[in-house]
Parts: structure tokens; sequence; C-alpha cells
């Protein structure tokens, strides 16, 4: 159960165990607690030692999205166990993905220190790419590890805030086409946000139904042709 729960989360909420331990039993009636109130309080206990306990044997062979958050690996006055847990966020399929193999930190900030020089060539586009591909893991554990400040960031890797690479990092982080994920989302609000421009008065109203006449005209075409 502990290695199942760990393929979608390393650090489960008090309401996925529940749910977890709930499904179990639902499953299994015969593990059913009698003298209880759902029947399952305690395989939910049971099972967050299980995790953790999991999560401690995954730490000691050095898997990353665990390590990061034992007591050595914090930073000063976090002495507690439960204090500033990186986890992925939602979406973060490749959290904090290991080093390429035959690859180390030093042959990485080498590929990095060459970005700097590739990403100012024209048409070089293939090249930095494969680079950034490269450096993936590299740069993923920097940001975890010690969350730069942008500006810092930014001067270390400029490649990445170019619109190619933007889109190409959210893939890698993610596995979703960043721009196609955000249409698709958009679209879900948009007769709202619609309403609300159309909703505004004074000069800001004004200008908004002037960008907006554009939209309204391509609408009422689409609806005379239906």
């Amino acid at each position: 159960m502990a290695e199942e729960i760990f393929k979608y989360t390393a650090y489960p909420s008090d309401s996925q165990i529940e749910e977890a331990a709930e499904v179990l039993v639902h499953t299994h009636p015969c593990l059913m607690q009698r003298g209880t109130c759902a029947g399952h309080e305690g395989w939910k206990q049971y099972l967050k030692t299980k995790v953790a306990n999991f999560r401690t044997k995954l730490c000691k062979i050095g898997l990353l999205e665990v390590s990061i958050n034992s007591l050595k690996n914090k930073c000063r006055g976090q002495d507690k166990a439960a204090a500033n847990i990186k986890k992925p966020r939602k979406a973060e399929v490749n959290f904090l993905p290991s080093l390429p193999g035959g690859e180390t930190r030093e042959s990485l900030e080498d590929e990095r220190v060459a970005l700097l020089t590739e990403v100012k060539k024209r048409n070089n586009e293939a090249v930095v790419r494969e680079k950034m591909q490269r450096t993936f893991s590299y740069r993923r554990q920097e940001v975890v590890h010690n969350e730069p400040v942008i500006t810092e960031f930014v001067n270390r890797w400029p490649a990445l805030f170019t619109v190619s690479e933007i889109n190409a990092e959210f893939m890698r982080i993610t596995t979703l086409p960043l721009q196609a994920k955000f249409f698709g989302q958009l679209d879900q609000y948009t007769a709202n946000l619609i309403k609300i421009f159309n909703s505004r008065g004074g000069a800001a109203g004004k200008k908004i139904r002037l960008l907006m006449a554009p939209i309204a005209k391509a609408s009422a075409l689409n609806c005379c042709i239906t």
C-alpha cells in the first residue's frame, strides 16, 4: 500500500491517507475494524506509519525527492522534520530528477557556462535546446534546493526566459504543453470574462469595448452562419 501511495505522492495528506484506508476496508471487508465509527481508523494510522517508514528507506538509498527533506539538508533553524517540506506542486511530474548517467554537477555547470555563450548566437536554437534539456535536472535541483532570487536565476539561465524554452521547460516539468493547457483553461472562463468586460463603464469600459469589437463582430457572424 505504501508503494502504491508513493506512485501518486511521497507526502500524502491526511484526507488522502483516510481515503486509502477506506478503500482498503471496502475492497477487503474482512479487515473492517469492529467497535470503531467508520471501521478503518486504525488502518489510517497504520498507513501513515508505513508511508513514513517507506520514505525513510527511500531517503537512506538517496532518492532526492525525499532526501532533500532530511534534517541534514535543512537550513539552520529548521531542525524539525516537518519544517519547510519541499514537495511537488500540483501537476509537477518531474519535481526533482536525478542527474543523467555519466554526468556530475561539475560537468553540468560547464554546460551551463557554455549556454551563456550559445544563447547569444543567431539561429542557434537547436544547440540551446539540447543543452537546456541536458541540464534540466541540474537546474531543477538548483531551484528546489536553493530557491534562488529571480534576478540571479535570470543571469544564470538567460536561455530559459525565451518563449520557446518557457514552453519546453513547462513540458519537462509537467509533461503537458503550456499554451494548449492555458488556452484550454481560458476557454472555460471566456463567457464570464466577456460579461465582466461589458459591464465596465467610464473610460476603461469604452477602451475595452473598442478592443472587444472584433470579437463581438466575429461572434455575431458565427451566430448568423449557424
